[in-house]
């Protein structure tokens, strides 16, 4: 009885160690993932995502590796420029594993191994450039880098995808430097707008007062062209109303003749009328006046009235021919 239980015993150990053993040699690699194998302490294999088994107490994983892209941020590290200045930069690096193997047997400490190699690129490039070129050429850094360092981890089975520069970090005594500068450069480019300004409002002031010149100009030209119009409408004007004042006074000159010759006036008549033009003859611009005798009346008279009638014949034909004549016949001498 004992011996059985004894049995029973012995045979549920070798059963849950065989159950052990079994489960142990069955490993499940998730994705993005693999597995470094070793049989008796060299290299076997690299296990993939999926189910595996492994022989007991022969084989064993020796590494576990993410094929995941992964970043790592490195502490700042002191660099001097080409212009003898020292700053602090810090970095950050994206890396990928591509090959487990290598990644598990070509360096110890990937990871410090990156460090190191990345603060001994950074300075050799850093102090191939002068300060301001360093402050503005991060591309240009980070390009380098990353060329540099994918190369001398490639034996170790990694991919570096990038490289940033995350802050530069110049002394103090730089940064006041750079301070006053900046704010230098700002008052110089203050005074330049400022003298720009003044320049361009002299201009404006100077071509307004041209404008305005000219303006004035073609005003007084345009007022004068006026004036000297206006004043020729004057005067021809006063010219028409002249004429038609002696149009008219001829014209009614004429008219009383015709009348005096259609009435039939005897002599009496006419040496009547002919008294009473002698106040207008007086009053007239001639410097000299005659005035026939007694003996010379008759004939006198006549010759007048005769002077009288072709006058106003004239006057009919063109009245201000008639007005020259009448001017003219003041100032002769009878």
């Amino acid at each position: 009885m004992f011996g059985t239980m004894v049995g029973s015993v012995i045979l549920v150990v070798l059963i849950v160690l065989v159950l052990w053993v079994v489960a142990s040699c069955i490993r499940v690699v998730p994705e993005a993932q693999a597995m470094v194998v070793e049989r008796f302490g060299g290299y076997l294999t690299t296990w993939n995502k999926g189910i595996h088994l492994k022989m007991p107490f022969v084989d064993r994983v020796a590494k576990r590796v993410t094929l995941k892209e992964q970043v790592v941020d490195f502490a700042p590290q002191p660099v001097i420029t080409k212009d003898n200045v020292t700053m602090q930069i810090d970095t950050v690096v994206f890396y990928q594993i591509t090959d487990p193997k290598l990644f598990a047997y070509g360096v110890e400490n990937p990871i410090l191994a990156i460090e190191n190699l990345t603060a001994t690129t950074l300075r050799n490039i850093i102090g191939d450039m002068e300060l301001d070129e360093t402050l503005t050429s991060r591309e240009v850094i980070n390009t380098k880098m990353r060329a540099n360092l994918d190369q001398a981890t490639d034996p170790w089975g990694i991919k570096v995808g990038r490289v940033e520069l995350k802050n530069i970090i110049p002394p103090d005594q730089i940064v006041d430097a750079m301070e006053k500068q900046m704010k230098a450069e700002r008052e110089r480019r203050e005074a330049i707008l400022i003298a720009e300004g003044e320049k361009k409002s002299s201009i404006l002031r100077a071509e307004g007062k041209k404008e305005s010149a000219i303006l004035e100009a073609e005003a007084e030209k345009e007022a004068a062209i006026l004036r000297a119009e206006a004043a020729r409408e004057k005067m021809i004007r006063e010219a028409e109303g002249r004429a038609e004042a002696i149009r008219k006074t001829q014209q009614a000159n004429a008219d009383g003749i015709r009348m005096i010759k259609e009435a039939g006036a005897d002599q009496a008549v006419l040496a009547l009328k002919s008294l009473e033009v002698w106040p207008s003859v007086a009053n007239g611009k001639a410097t000299k006046i005659i005035i026939p005798s007694e003996l010379q009346n008759v004939a006198g008279l006549i010759k007048s009235v005769a002077e009288v009638a072709k006058d106003s014949d004239i006057a009919q034909a063109d009245p201000v021919l008639a007005g020259n004549g009448q001017q003219e016949e003041e100032d002769e001498v009878f």
